[in-house]
């Protein structure tokens, strides 16, 4: 039955990202300072905005729940189809366990005498059996939990701003000089990560045509203003670095936020304690909205035959893709145990780029081929749009490849795998 309209999609979209506001950016000022992080999200920021109006035409042309698989799989066929596919399951399984990371990092602020990981795995048995109970009560669940994320950021910033000093944000703008920019692309990437995912419930919408062009478009718009937001109130209070390593500390942190505001109003006023709580509602949202999307996206994969077709299937009392949700959430806690939040949320970023890049030229393919397909939606400035999405993602790959070999090569290992399963599954079928 659908029954997602566009306040529902919006509340999803950014939902999906939100979390990137509240962790895991502040990564990036380690590999390239203030400057260097700017540089690259500036240039993100193009890359999505271009991609989301382009990708905005194939939801609505194909409103079909396995997303950017089933755009390349009817432009470009089903190998591009499998790899695009794949490239988005691997995005969608590995960005929760760096957001139940931060989760963990988070609630620790509160209960240091619990071990984070704990709280992490928790997190994923809860909110993976909400999503197996059904979507409308997991779209309601993710647009509470993400209008109050959203006021809490502006919360933030409201405190922040007025304390902010143009000088911090100069200092030590640039460490690894530009390269360093280049480095901190996956971070730039993480702050709009699986805004893509709103496709992915396509199936689910009321008048898709109309709801995923207004809820994309609102959601964009809205993580843009946040993005900003965020990203100047919390570097402006006391530079970058007191944002990345807590007090007499050398490891990151998972938990940016709370350590700028603990500068204005120390640890134990009462805005520092809301952070931290309503803060754990954005992480959570993120958390909740991309293991909707992987179960679907993952579905498809199994509906198909791409992967073992007990995937595939829906519990018969939900109707939601229980199995697939589940060993998603075995595979990502796998993940979890290796602690490294930053390479997990490379790799997450790896498949995000190729889903980008198979995507655009699906558009292309399709633009080409099936130039009467009905688009209820068309991408303005084409080909401008695509072709900035498509430039700047290539670009992104090829950077992030040479700043991460080791996690290049182990994304390409995963890769490679899963392809020769697929023509081997393809023979036997």
């Amino acid at each position: 039955m659908k029954t997602l309209g566009p306040l529902m999609l919006w509340g999803l979209g950014v939902g999906y990202v939100i979390s990137g506001m509240y962790f895991g950016w502040n990564l990036g000022l380690a590999e390239g300072g203030t400057l260097g992080l700017a540089i690259a999200t500036f240039f993100i920021i193009i890359m999505y905005l271009t991609f989301t109006f382009s990708y905005t035409e194939l939801a609505c042309a194909i409103p079909k729940a396995g997303g950017a698989f089933d755009y390349a799989d009817r432009a470009l066929g089903k190998k591009l189809g499998f790899l695009a596919g794949m490239a988005q399951n691997v995005e969608f399984i590995f960005a929760p366990p760096a957001i139940a990371a931060a989760i963990g990092a988070y609630f620790n602020i509160f209960f240091p005498q619990i071990d984070t990981l704990y709280i992490a795995i928790l997190a994923y048995l809860l909110f993976t059996g909400l999503n197996i109970l059904g979507v409308r009560a997991a779209a309601i669940f993710e647009l509470v939990i993400t209008v109050l994320a959203v006021l809490e950021l502006l919360i933030f910033a409201g405190v922040c701003l007025p304390h902010m000093k143009v000088e911090n944000l100069t200092l030590n703008a640039l460490p690894n000089g530009f390269q360093g920019a280049f480095a901190a692309i996956p971070f730039a990437i993480w702050f709009f990560l699986a805004i893509e995912g709103v496709a992915n419930v396509a199936e689910e919408a009321k008048n898709p045509q109309r709801s995923i062009l207004i809820g994309f478009g609102s959601a964009i718009f809205t993580l843009v203003v946040l993005c900003l937001l965020t990203f100047v109130s919390a570097v402006g209070v006391d530079g970058w670095e007191s944002i990345v390593y807590p007090p007499g500390s050398t490891e990151a942190s998972d938990s940016p936020l709370p350590l700028a505001l603990a500068k204005i109003v120390g640890d134990s006023h009462l805005l520092y304690h809301l952070l931290i709580t309503v803060g754990l509602f954005g992480l959570v949202a993120s958390f909740h909205g991309i293991i909707l999307a992987a179960g679907r996206s993952t579905f498809e994969f199994g509906r198909v035959g791409y992967i073992p077709k007990s995937l595939g299937k829906v519990h018969p009392k939900t109707l939601t893709p229980a199995n697939a949700l589940v060993v998603n959430m075995l595979i990502g806690i796998v993940a979890l145990l290796t602690g490294k939040t930053g390479e997990i949320i490379t790799i997450a970023c790896f498949g995000a780029l190729t889903l980008y890049i198979v995507s655009m030229f699906s558009f292309f393919a399709l633009r080409k081929n099936e130039p009467d397909l009905d688009r209820p939606f068309k991408v303005p400035l084409y080909p401008f749009f695509p072709a900035c999405a498509l430039i700047i993602a290539s670009l992104a790959l090829v950077a992030m490849t040479i700043y991460n070999l080791k996690l290049a090569l182990i994304y390409g290992l995963i890769m490679l795998a899963a392809y020769l399963w697929f023509l081997f599954t393809e023979k036997k079928n």
